[in-house]
């Protein structure tokens, strides 16, 4: 595992990740560094109290847009138009609710507060997205957030829901809104039984690294 330094933005080649996918320890959550760190197939994930850690897994868990799975209680919810979706509208409450929601079996949040304004500072530069799904109260009741590598790659960060199923009506959303604009992979880093649930795969991480080949 390697050290970073606040000195240079450069990352090792994620070849030599180990076997669990961590890379590299340290540095920092520059919008500089995580442009370089998503560009090159490598994300931060770490706990409150720990150095900033930095993973790219082998094999990646990847939607590929087209082959979302929506079933039918979830056809039924849509058809039902109870729900408003939105898109980049409440980034900021977005990303504040992944961190607030509690999720069984999960003790505290990844999602600090440093990690908070670095990928709002990411929106801000236009690369970090979010959806958001309101009821109707017009409350916030789901969502999700991510980052847009490259035309062809975006990747979902976190998502919540208030009301059963608001996440994945996000994440539906943001399926359909890829396969409009061609973005060819939605990137979900590690394998959940929800994403898989929702069509998400596992792939080679050779295979994910073509995809974030410079934009042509």
């Amino acid at each position: 595992m390697f050290k970073l330094t606040k000195n240079t933005l450069e990352f090792p080649p994620v070849s030599l990740a180990n076997k669990d996918g961590l890379l590299a320890f340290g540095g920092d959550l520059s919008v500089e560094r995580l442009l370089n760190a998503y560009k090159n197939g490598i994300f931060p994930w770490y706990d409150q109290n720990e150095e900033i850690l930095w993973w790219a897994p082998d094999p990646r868990m990847v939607l590929f847009p087209e082959e979302v799975k929506i079933s039918k209680s979830m056809r039924s919810l849509i058809r039902k138009k109870l729900y408003t979706i939105t898109e980049n509208q409440a980034f900021e409450q977005v990303i504040q609710k992944c961190a607030e929601v509690k999720r069984p079996g999960q003790q505290g949040t990844w999602l600090n507060q440093d990690m908070i304004k670095a990928y709002t500072k990411l929106y801000y530069k236009g690369k970090a997205f979010s959806v958001e799904v309101w009821n109707k109260k017009n409350e916030l009741v789901g969502g999700l957030y991510g980052v847009i590598n490259n035309k062809r790659v975006w990747s979902g960060e976190s998502m919540f829901h208030l009301e059963a199923n608001t996440s994945k009506l996000a994440f539906i959303y943001l399926a359909k809104k890829s396969q409009e604009k061609n973005v060819q992979i939605i990137d979900c880093q590690i394998h959940t039984p929800h994403l898989a649930s929702m069509g998400a795969r596992q792939i080679p991480r050779s295979e994910f690294m073509t995809y974030l080949q410079p934009d042509k």
